[in-house]
């Protein structure tokens, strides 16, 4: 082998060693860096991981409370028809009492609402016909107890029941739906106490 052939060879066996030496520095750092890229990976995951399992609770928590809150809205809701029905069915049954009870009601209604002044008194034209005899004196009667005088008009007025009052041209309805749509809060309150006693 001539000198040129062993410097050849000298120079490719060191060429070898450098290439295998970087070759295993390589993949020592590539296999850090895939041990480093997993590490932050598995971090990556269980951070999302927590991050996920809150939201999750989160949503479960306002779900449980949205559900609870239509559950009671929906609860409330039914309530309510029910206390309107009874109330709406005792408007019915008022309304179809008897004539004997029904002006009985009606006298009673005007010593309440009858102010210490002169004033008319208004009735339907179906109440102006099935009116009892005498009911105009028990009218007038009722009137002088609140301190005033009631003059009965002969006019219908268009209403379904009860009578309105007039006072120096003021009109007071006291028709049957008025006085249940006036004193709808108290009565709400009181078919709710029967019916659900101190429950919410």
């Amino acid at each position: 082998m001539t000198g040129l052939e062993k410097i050849v060879d000298q120079i490719l066996a060191e060429a070898n060693q450098e290439a295998d030496r970087l070759i295993e520095e390589a993949n020592g750092q590539a296999k850090q860096i895939a041990e480093e890229a997993d590490a932050q990976t598995e971090k990556s995951v269980q951070e999302i991981k927590k991050k996920s399992e809150a939201q999750a609770k989160t949503l479960e928590e306002r779900m449980h409370s949205s559900n609870d809150l239509y559950l009671r809205t929906q609860t409330l809701a039914v309530k309510q028809d029910v206390i309107a029905d009874v109330i709406e069915t005792a408007y019915q049954k008022v309304c179809g009492m008897d004539k004997e009870s029904y002006f009985g009601m009606l006298e009673k209604l005007i010593e309440k609402y009858a102010l210490p002044q002169s004033g008319e008194i208004y009735f339907s034209d179906s109440d102006l016909g099935a009116m009892p005899a005498g009911f105009y004196n028990r009218i007038q009667a009722a009137a002088e107890k609140a301190g005033g005088t009631l003059t009965l008009s002969q006019e219908g007025k268009n209403i379904e029941n009860g009578f309105v009052l007039v006072y120096g041209g003021v009109e007071q309805n006291c028709t049957l739906r008025a006085i249940f749509d006036a004193n709808r809060d108290e009565m709400q309150d009181t078919v709710h106490a029967i019916l659900y006693g101190k429950e919410a």
